[in-house]
């Protein structure tokens, strides 16, 4: 079984199909990259670099915006990830 999942030629993270730790090597589009960092079952890790604020895509949508650079190889979620949808709590914070 692969260790990744990417869903569309266009996303810059895969999901991780299964707990992935620093070092071990993953395969996608035919390139190695090196897990930077433990990454918990079914999260994120990038396999491209992502500039902060610039968008995160995951199925071939933007999911969220990096709110740091994320490098390849890197665990992308929450820490560094903030989300464009339903965010109603930037909505409160402009009233």
């Amino acid at each position: 079984m692969n260790a990744i999942l990417k869903t569309s030629d266009n996303d810059n993270v895969v999901t991780c199909l299964r707990s992935l730790y620093k070092g071990d090597e993953v395969v996608a589009d035919g390139i190695t990259f090196v897990v930077k960092e433990d990454i918990p079952q079914f999260h994120k890790m990038a396999i491209k670099d992502i500039k902060k604020g610039t968008p995160v895509l995951k199925y071939g949508q933007v999911i969220g915006l990096a709110t740091r650079d994320i490098n390849s190889g890197d665990y992308a979620h929450v820490h560094n990830i903030e989300s464009t949808r339903g965010r109603g709590d930037k909505q409160e914070a402009e009233k």
